[in-house]
């Protein structure tokens, strides 16, 4: 499990870079063009601009305080969200095929889908630009607190506030599925059930059959072989 839990971080770490990167990338190949297309180009450009002034500025000073992003930040990353989605919002399955490019050794489609639903806070079936940087601050800048408060959100799959087994063994099927042949030892369902049981027993200390949000984050506080497992999941993008 030691080398699968390697493999997973130098994944999503990679993951996060390139997509943190892909904004701006976009927009420096989106005017690499020449004659005609590079001045429709920085029509374009400069439409975007007028955009992101016109977009809701109160929004953007809000969007400051409320992550750890700059403003000049946001607005790099708002000109390449609406380069990448014109609409302006990220459907699920636009989100899934993201995930599917990095990793194509596994079916990422359930593990993407659980973490759409942490991003798509109105669960509206959309993410729209502040869900999506609210999101990413937390998982590229958040605390251990913060990040730790996502993972519970991640697991907590019906949002009722309590992590039951169930939840946790598809949330753990997830990530096995998405990992594909990388998982070492390979991975059954007998296997993720005991792996499952055993984490479950160590953090529902009341014993009442659920983990609420205080057994969760106290029990990965204490125990180290938890926190280091729940490390794979400090960052998604």
């Amino acid at each position: 499990m030691g080398q699968t839990l390697r493999r997973i971080r130098q994944r999503k770490k990679h993951l996060s870079r390139s997509l943190s990167r892909r904004p701006l990338q976009a927009s420096a190949s989106y005017t690499s063009g020449g004659g005609g297309e590079e001045s429709m180009a920085d029509n374009d450009i400069e439409d975007l601009e007028m955009q992101v002034v016109r977009y809701k500025p109160e929004g953007l000073d809000t969007l400051c305080k409320n992550t750890k992003f700059t403003r000049k930040e946001l607005q790099i990353m708002y000109r390449g969200f609406k380069q990448e989605c014109p609409t302006g919002i990220v459907n699920e399955e636009t989100f899934k095929e993201i995930y599917a490019q990095f990793f194509p050794q596994g079916d990422a489609s359930a593990y993407a889908h659980y973490v759409f639903n942490t991003f798509d806070h109105d669960h509206n079936g959309s993410i729209s630009f502040e869900e999506f940087v609210m999101g990413l601050s937390v998982l590229s800048r958040g605390t251990f607190q913060e990040r730790l408060q996502w993972a519970f959100s991640l697991y907590d799959v019906n949002g009722d506030g309590v992590i039951t087994k169930e939840e946790m063994l598809d949330i753990v099927t997830a990530i096995y599925e998405m990992m594909g042949r990388y998982t070492e030892p390979s991975i059954d369902d007998t296997t993720a059930r005991e792996h499952v049981e055993r984490v479950f027993q160590k953090m529902d200390t009341n014993r009442d059959g659920v983990i609420s949000v205080e057994e969760f984050m106290d029990t990965c506080r204490r125990d180290e072989n938890i926190t280091r497992g729940m490390s794979i999941f400090d960052t998604v993008l």
